[in-house]
């Protein structure tokens, strides 16, 4: 009878155990997540920003040639990400694959001005950075007009900041829950010994001697969360590596490695910082409290 009930003791500390560490695990875990989406909100902004396709339109009587030395100079602009030389015959082949085979059956002549395609770095897609590069890239000998979508750099930079600032109240904001969250998972799985805490007061044991096992043992619980959170957030990363490519190729994989290693410290920290004042609480509880 004894046997049968020691193990349902032990049962149940183990589902205890468990479901606090699952708990501090799906904390860990979403803010693991919220951290790598803050870390590379500018990655995003960038990728972005250096996918606005900025069009240097040449005048009809611009020859390969003198597009051509023209293009070998934008190449090696400080501010050009890349460059792509569209000849008259490349555009004229992309608008039949829009209009159709039979457009240019209205015109004796290709109609399909010689252009050049820009991708400017991000650090340069800003209002006033814009403007000094459309003024030169206009002052180039024989180009017509520079096209690019003006209301789609404005909306970006307008949004990016508000982005940063939405995202800083995030983490603040789920911080703090998280360590409301894990002080409560500990608080729980604490009070359930408390009748071992109060019993090891009557017998002499020193305060440090009773908070010693339970922090090492809030040191684990905060490790292990943080070992499956990481792990969890492992699994997310790779199914957007294999799901979605393109986007995975924006992410800064240098701060990916910076949130994967803060996870388990901040896991760490919280379980030790909430065991250790609800340890001490339970040190100073009297007789009558540990009912109540």
């Amino acid at each position: 009878m004894k046997k049968r009930e020691k193990n349902i003791v032990y049962r149940r500390l183990i589902q205890s155990y468990l479901s606090s560490v699952i708990s501090i695990s799906m904390v860990l875990l979403l803010a693991g997540l919220t951290g790598l989406l803050a870390v590379n909100a500018k990655a995003v902004s960038a990728y972005f920003k250096e996918n606005i396709k900025i069009s240097v339109i040449f005048e009809e009587i611009a020859s390969d040639e003198e597009a051509k030395q023209v293009f070998e100079k934008l190449s090696n602009k400080k501010y050009v990400k890349k460059a792509d030389y569209i000849s008259k015959e490349q555009g004229a082949k992309e608008m039949k694959e829009i209009l159709g085979e039979d457009f240019l059956d209205l015109f004796d002549v290709n109609p399909i001005p010689i252009s050049i395609d820009l991708l400017l770095k991000a650090n340069y897609l800003e209002s006033d950075s814009l403007a000094l590069i459309e003024k030169e890239l206009s002052s180039f000998l024989l180009v017509r007009e520079v096209v690019y979508q003006d209301s789609l750099v404005k909306v970006i930079n307008d949004n990016v900041e508000k982005v940063g600032y939405v995202s800083a109240v995030l983490i603040v904001l789920l911080m703090f829950i998280s360590f409301v969250l894990i002080n409560n998972t500990v608080r729980l799985n604490l009070y359930s010994k408390r009748f071992v805490v109060y019993t090891m007061k009557l017998v002499g044991a020193k305060r440090s001697f009773i908070r010693k096992p339970l922090l090492v043992k809030g040191v684990w619980q905060g490790l292990i969360s943080s070992v499956i959170s990481v792990g969890l957030i492992v699994v997310v990363i790779y199914m957007m590596e294999r799901d979605l490519p393109q986007l995975f190729e924006i992410l800064d994989l240098r701060m990916i490695a910076v949130v994967l290693a803060a996870v388990p410290v901040l896991g760490v920290v919280l379980c030790l910082v909430s065991t250790f004042f609800i340890a001490n609480r339970l040190v100073s509880m009297s007789g009558d409290d540990i009912y109540y």
